[in-house]
Formats: C-alpha cells, sequence, structure tokens
C-alpha cells in the first residue's frame, strides 16, 4: 500500500492578510498551516519526504506542496494514481464555536474545511477520486503517529506539543502496537507553543521560525532578575493556566497577541525591536521563558505517568516544542523514561509524514520499527553536480576527487581553519543538517563561532552551533552514557560537554558548558562517518562542527545548482559536492612582499 501524507493548509496566509490587513511582517507569521511538505509510505517504511520551502525557497511556507508531492513521487518512482491515499496532517470540523464568531466562521469556510482541502486538491491534481482517496487526521494525532511508528517501541506515552492543533494545544497519548489511543488533551488557552512563540515576538524575533534563536539566549540569561515572573501556572490535577494569553481579548488580539504583548511589556518592560541589540534583559527573560516550559513540560508528564499508572515507560516527543532540544535534554536526564525519542522533523512538516504512517497503520497494523537517518529527499547524479558546477565564473578551481581523495583534501581544509560546504547524497527531512547539505568547520579553531555567525551565515552572534562526533568516540568528549549514543543521531538533544574539552571544543561548547550534539554511526550515515574519522585520524579530535548549508534567510539547499550558487555568493572556502572539491582561487597580490 502507498499513502502520500502531506503537510499544510494552502489559504490561510493570504486569508490573514484580507481579515486583518495591516499587520506587520511577523504577525502575518501567526497562522495555522505553515511548513508545509509531502511524505510517501509503504509497508517497507518511509521512501521519500520533502519540505515545500526546498523547492520554492519560501522559508516556512503553508503552499500547498506540490513540488515536495512531485519530487516524493518521482524519488519512488510513480505516479499519483498509483497511491492508495492521500492523508492530510488536519481535520477540522464544524463546530459551535465557528458559528458564534464571524472570524471564526471565515476560518473555517475558507481556509479550514473539507471542502477547501478538496477544492485544493482539485486544483492541482482534478483527475482524482478525492472523496475517496483523501482521508483528514486530526493534527495531534498525525504529529503522534510520526514519532511512536519511528520510535521502535512496542508501548510508549506519546507527548505532542505546539501551537495548537484543531482545538488542543498539548496532547498525551498512550501507544501500543499498532494502536495510539487519547489520554488527555490541553485547550489553546494553555498552550506552551504560542507562549514560546508570543515571547519569541516580543523579543523581536520571528514567531512561529525563530523559537530556536530564544532557546539559545536562554543559557545567557538570569532567572533570578524577574524572581517571581512564573509564566506558566501548573495546577492541581495535573492542569496548565498561561495567564498571559487570557489578555488577549479581542478578535484582533487573538490574531495579533498584542493583548499578551502588553502584559509581558508590564512585567518586563519594553518590548524589543527587531533591529534593536539584543541586550541582558532580553537574555534573562529567555531564561525565565526556558524554565517555565521546562516546569511545565515536566509537570504534564508526571501527570501523563500517573494517568497511565506507568512507573516508568518509553517516552515519544513530537510537535513544535519537541524542537526545543535543551528541554528534550532535561526530560531525558530527569529519570522519568527508560527511553525517549524524538523525530527529528517535530514541526508541522512531520505531520505529512505522521499522517501518511496513522492511515497506513489502519490498513496494514505493525508495530513500531526504529528509524534511522532521515534522509528521504533528492539525491542527484554526477551529471546534475557537472551541470551545476559549470555555472561557476572564474575564480574557483575544481577537482575530481573520488573516494578517500574528497575525504583527505577536505579534512586538510577543515583542519587548516577553512569552512567546507558539504553537498552529499540524499536531502534530510527536518529542520536539521545532518551530514548531507552542511557547512562543516573545525571546533577548535578560535573564534569560528564568531566568524560562522558574523560573516559565514549573518546571524546574531549568540547564536550556537552544534558538533558531529563519531559514535565510538562520543562518550569520551560529550556526557553520554554507553549504549545510549542512538538518541543523539538526529541532533534533538542538549548534553554537557566533558569539561576537559571545552576549551578544545570552544566553537560549540555554549556559555553553559552545553552541547547540541549529532552522533554519526558508520552505518547510517558511511561518508559522513569516515569524513570525521578521518579529520580525527589527521588532527587528533574526531568532532566536526556542523550546520546547515544555507544562508540568513534561505532554506537549507536542495539541488547542486542552489548549491553551487549559494557557496559563490557566499564567503564559505571551499565546497566538496559529490566527487568534487572547489575552491577558490587565491587572490593575486602586488609586487610587495
Amino acid at each position: 500500500m502507498l499513502v502520500l501524507g502531506i503537510s499544510g493548509l494552502d489559504r490561510t496566509a493570504e486569508l490573514k492578510k484580507r481579515m486583518t490587513p495591516g499587520l506587520d511582517w511577523r504577525e502575518q507569521r501567526l497562522v495555522q498551516g505553515l511548513d508545509s511538505a509531502a511524505a510517501l509510505v509503504d509497508e517497507n517504511g518511509v521512501i521519500a519526504a520533502s519540505a515545500q520551502e526546498r523547492h520554492d525557497g519560501d522559508k516556512g511556507t503553508g503552499k500547498f506542496p506540490v513540488d515536495a508531492i512531485e519530487a516524493c513521487l518521482r524519488m519512488a518512482g510513480v505516479t499519483l494514481d498509483d497511491v492508495d491515499f492521500v492523508a492530510h496532517g488536519f481535520r477540522y470540523e464544524p463546530t459551535p464555536a465557528f458559528e458564534l464568531d464571524d472570524r471564526l466562521k471565515r476560518w473555517y469556510s475558507e481556509a479550514y474545511s473539507e471542502e477547501v482541502q478538496l477544492e485544493v486538491l482539485r486544483a492541482h491534481y482534478p483527475d482524482q477520486d478525492w472523496e475517496r482517496k483523501l482521508v483528514r487526521v486530526p493534527h495531534h494525532l498525525a504529529h503522534a503517529a510520526s514519532a511512536y511508528h519511528l520510535s521502535g517501541f512496542r508501548d510508549a506515552i506519546v507527548l505532542v506539543t505546539d501551537g495548537m492543533g484543531e482545538s488542543e494545544s498539548t496532547s498525551l497519548f498512550s501507544g501500543s502496537g499498532s494502536a495510539l489511543e487519547a489520554v488527555r488533551t490541553y485547550p489553546v488557552a494553555a498552550s506552551l507553543g504560542i507562549l514560546y512563540s508570543v515571547v519569541t515576538q516580543y523579543l523581536g524575533f520571528l514567531p512561529g521560525m525563530d523559537e530556536y534563536k530564544v532557546m539559545g539566549l536562554a543559557p545567557y540569561g538570569d532567572t533570578g532578575v524577574f524572581p517571581n515572573a512564573e509564566l506558566v501556572s501548573l495546577r492541581p490535577g495535573g492542569e496548565l493556566a498561561v495567564p498571559l494569553l487570557a489578555l488577549d481579548r479581542t478578535p484582533e488580539e487573538r490574531e495579533t497577541h498584542q493583548g499578551a504583548i502588553r502584559g509581558l511589556e508590564e512585567m518586563f518592560g519594553p518590548a524589543r525591536h527587531p533591529d534593536a541589540p539584543v541586550v541582558q534583559r532580553h537574555m534573562d527573560i529567555a531564561a525565565v521563558l526556558q524554565r517555565s516550559i521546562e516546569r511545565a513540560l515536566l509537570f504534564v508528564l508526571r501527570d501523563g505517568l500517573a494517568a497511565t499508572g506507568a512507573s516508568s515507560a518509553n517516552l515519544c516527543l513530537a510537535g513544535g516544542v519537541a524542537l526545543n532540544c535543551t528541554a528534550n535534554g532535561l526530560i531525558s536526564r530527569s529519570g522519568l523514561f527508560d527511553q525517549v525519542f524524538v523525530q527529528p522533523a517535530a514541526g508541522d512538516d512531520g505531520t505529512a509524514l505522521g499522517a501518511a504512517l496513522h492511515v497506513l497503520r489502519q490498513h496494514v497494523p505493525a508495530d513500531p520499527s526504529p528509524m534511522g537517518m532521515p534522509y528521504w529527499g533528492d539525491e542527484f547524479g554526477d551529471a546534475d553536480v557537472e551541470a551545476a558546477l559549470e555555472t561557476l565564473g572564474s575564480g574557483h578551481q575544481v577537482r575530481h576527487l573520488p573516494g578517500d581523495s574528497l575525504l583527505k583534501e577536505v579534512s586538510v581544509l577543515i583542519g587548516s581553519g577553512s569552512v567546507v560546504a558539504w553537498h552529499q547524497g540524499r536531502m534530510e527531512f527536518g529542520p536539521r543538517a545532518l551530514g548531507n547539505r552542511s557547512i562543516l568547520a573545525d571546533p577548535s579553531v578560535p573564534n569560528m563561532r564568531e566568524h560562522l555567525n558574523t560573516v559565514v551565515k549573518q546571524r546574531e552572534e549568540f547564536r550556537p552551533f552544534a558538533p558531529a562526533v563519531i559514535a565510538e568516540k562520543a562518550g569520551e568528549y560529550f556526557e553520554i552514557e554507553p549504549g545510549q549514543e542512538g538518541r543523539f543521531r538526529h541532533m534533538l538533544f542538549v548534553t554537557q560537554v566533558r569539561e576537559a574539552y571545552r576549551d578544545q571544543l570552544s566553537s560549540i561548547t555554549h556559555v553553559d558548558g552545553s552541547a547540541r550534539v549529532q552522533v554519526v554511526e558508520q552505518e547510517s550515515a558511511p561518508r559522513f562517518h569516515a569524513l570525521i574519522r578521518r579529520f580525527g585520524e589527521d588532527h587528533g579530535t574526531p568532532v566536526l562542527l556542523n550546520t546547515s548549508f544555507n544562508l540568513r534567510g534561505q532554506p537549507i539547499v536542495r539541488t547542486p545548482l542552489e548549491a553551487v550558487a549559494t557557496y559563490a555568493r557566499s564567503t564559505i572556502d571551499a565546497l566538496a559536492i559529490g566527487d568534487w572539491l572547489v575552491v577558490r582561487e587565491p587572490e593575486s597580490g602586488g609586487s610587495d612582499d
């Protein structure tokens, strides 16, 4: 059986502009249904998955993922006629609430309803029997399925936390075999995801996209500066409350969260303008937010364990909040759970994957299987690479270096302090660059983090970078227990850098001694593993700084043509693409010595 999953709500962004004109660019992001994607699965697992933003260049887009769909079908060598069902990661139904509020009524009738989804599908693929083929999956169930069915756990608790689904913000499920059952839900008024986005907006960043910046800012802060600031109320019976969200009283305020922003200004002072510098007060506020989220997540999980009667269990995490690597690390270390798994595309792009897996397992029941690396995107051949390299202008040297020759040269370059873009194999699915679309550097080079942030990536100087380490050496450099290396393969948990190596690995060690580690295994990422191992043999430390291959405001590159163009307009020193290595020719100097 072939099931195609899709995420996103095609018409929400334009409808918001019509309903609430005059919004600034950040407020326009406050809509449902962004991060559209497609995923194709069958009984043997995930065949292909791709986010629409990687195809059209519109970062975080919610547009119908027609390019991503076509890519998945192409990678599988099938057509849409071969697909049995198309599963969509939203299922809005008419409720009395939509009739009581004119704005909600418009949202439902013009963007959310089944009729609208069918209309969008017919516009792109008019020859399909959509009344039979389309299966709408509740949003949080799609999130839960994306993690549980790829976890390898026969039984698990599944926590989904994001901005909101159809009418809930946090959901607990119990997974057993091929079945997922709802245990508890929390209303949108208690949304931890919306709270994080509102504070992100207050701090001058882009909500729904820049929350990871706030997470990276938090370790610089001091929660003691605001001792009475608690953003989430923990109540008897496992209840949560987010008082700030109650300050959005009018329909317009619920669209922009201006009521909550005013509440934050009363608590912490004026909101930061996006172009203003980040100062210590902003760091302290980020720390308060992070502490509040972590306390709330542990509170919900303890209540979930009590509700299921389990003394300990396996845990799966999904939803946008599950991309908070610091909170994930805290949960992992809490001792509440035997094993913890986070599906790497935990945001809304992952609901395409989850919706497809849910429908598949309804028809073909099977226990969850453990996933490897999410290398489910496009792969390109030598002809594509050669054609892309033809577009390079003068000033570059291009060499064909098959096999180990490329690894040797890249190791030498990185060891000499160069920054190398690395474009290999199939593209990753999810927001993390996991060794196939990466920018790599030596983490021991002084000021490498500052160089990458300010010159190469052109982003905020406080932003940390992740280390990639071979599995055999992970426990030597990082606080990772033997047998737990696999938990860190998707770069979704923070742990401590061992104190003896913090100075040596200064460019990947955050201010609190932590790092968002990627453990690289030979069997799942053979070429990336071989490069890191070679670098360790040549230079003593089998650890590389790994960040995504993109520039500011750009999605991670997909094609060789995008890779070459991005490299050419950047200050990156070299590009390793397939078996080719591109370096910049030395600038000709004058006659003076």
